[in-house]
């Protein structure tokens, strides 16, 4: 059997994540192959490094890449932290949340959560609550949980989990350039992303920024492969993953260059390329963008007479959570809009699954083109439904938010 070259569809990807990758890295991953201890890639990786830096407002010298999805980097973060049997305290307010909770059961930590209502968020006060009584040695959470579209206040958590001994875990994967993220500033000890939200790119490999302070606790785990070196290993026990080991990750991207796995050419080249545009763009001004076409978007489905999920003065900029009307078959209404728009909108899960619409507003998608498209399209998609909705009334509240932005 001949099988044709790949020729996928082209879609406007507005939902949860992917999206589309900006056209500029996916150039990126089409450039020429080197060794991985050439030179020109060494360098390479060092640039990377520095840019990330940027993205994560932070001066964490071991900041780099794990090669896998944003998924890879939220489990080396846990089990290079956590040894079994050690207190991790998760808070849990979506999907991602119970996500944290099961990789920390799997890397054998004791795992205690704390639960908000999907569509809620957390108070510094009941986190301390937490902390006081657990005395955790890691606090886990996640800044912005897609499943709800929540954003996670994080100013002073980091302080605040010092304060009761604890180290601080941040999974950033569906907030990080989208929302105000300030590493240092904020103690952030660990802070994981991915590059297919608002950075723009493709799913396939993970940024991580590691403070001092948990550096330290990485390095007393550290194992160095047979074979590799004659370097004493750390007094802790051994971290239960090889690929996913963050001190030898840290190894392999410092100046030692131990040899680990095979740096992916084309997903350092398109994880560059992501920081690349946001450090011309400046980090600011990329989170105020999202912000920017978020807020349109939300304006323009209020404005299709439709309401809007959870908490609005802590909804994530990039993602907006809508409900679903109930005289709408809203999966059929998805796949409709794909196939007669090319536009895709995310379903939710758990208890959110059929009653709310994720619609996405992220990387290179932020932008006023594909958030009017994507309004227009989903108006002509309920009034086919038979669901009223005033006409051009989505174009019109976007327009108007956009005009008031610029006046």
């Amino acid at each position: 059997m001949t099988l044709d070259q790949l020729n996928p569809p082209t879609r406007l990807l507005m939902g949860p994540g992917p999206i589309n990758a900006d056209p500029r890295v996916a150039r990126a991953t089409a450039s020429a192959l080197t060794g991985q201890f050439d030179p020109w890639m060494t360098a390479t990786m060092n640039e990377t490094m520095g840019l990330y830096r940027s993205v994560f407002s932070t001066a964490n010298e071991q900041t780099l890449l794990v090669d896998g999805t944003s998924r890879a980097a939220i489990e080396a973060a846990l089990v290079s932290l956590l040894s079994p049997g050690q207190k991790v305290l998760v808070a849990v307010m979506g999907r991602f949340g119970l996500l944290l909770e099961e990789i920390a059961e799997r890397a054998g930590a004791q795992v205690i959560t704390i639960e908000r209502p999907w569509g809620t968020v957390f108070t510094l006060d009941e986190i301390e609550e937490g902390l006081r009584t657990h005395r955790p040695a890691l606090f886990a959470t996640v800044q912005g949980d897609t499943a709800t579209t929540m954003n996670q206040p994080l100013e002073g958590l980091g302080q605040l989990c010092h304060r009761y001994g604890a180290l601080c875990y941040v999974d950033a994967t569906a907030s990080v350039a989208g929302n105000a993220l300030l590493v240092d500033e904020w103690e952030l000890d660990v802070v994981s992303a991915g590059l297919q939200k608002c950075l723009a790119g493709p799913s396939g490999s993970a940024p991580i920024t590691i403070s001092e302070r948990a550096r330290e606790v990485i390095y007393s785990r550290r194992h160095v492969e047979a074979g590799i070196s004659e370097g004493a290993d750390g007094p802790g026990e051994r971290i239960r993953s090889n690929y996913l080991d963050l001190a030898m990750l840290m190894d392999y991207w410092g100046p030692e260059r131990l040899n680990h796995h095979t740096e992916s050419g084309p997903m350092l080249y398109a994880a560059r390329e992501c920081a690349r545009i946001i450090a011309d763009e400046g980090i600011a001004g990329t989170v105020a963008r999202h912000r920017l076409h978020g807020a349109a978007m939300a304006a323009g489905l209020e404005g299709l007479g439709l309401e809007l999920f959870g908490d609005q003065t802590h909804r994530m900029n990039n993602v907006i959570g809508v409900k679903i009307p109930d005289d709408v078959d809203g999966d059929r209404l998805r796949a409709a809009l794909l196939e007669d728009f090319a536009v895709e909108i995310g379903t939710s899960f758990g208890p959110l699954a059929g009653v709310v619409w994720r619609v996405g507003v992220m990387g290179y998608n932020a932008r006023r083109d594909a958030v009017l498209a994507t309004l227009a399209a989903l108006e002509a998609e309920l009034r086919r439904f038979g669901h009223p909705t005033p006409a051009s009334g989505g174009v019109e509240a976007a327009m108007n938010h956009y005009q008031e932005q610029e006046s």
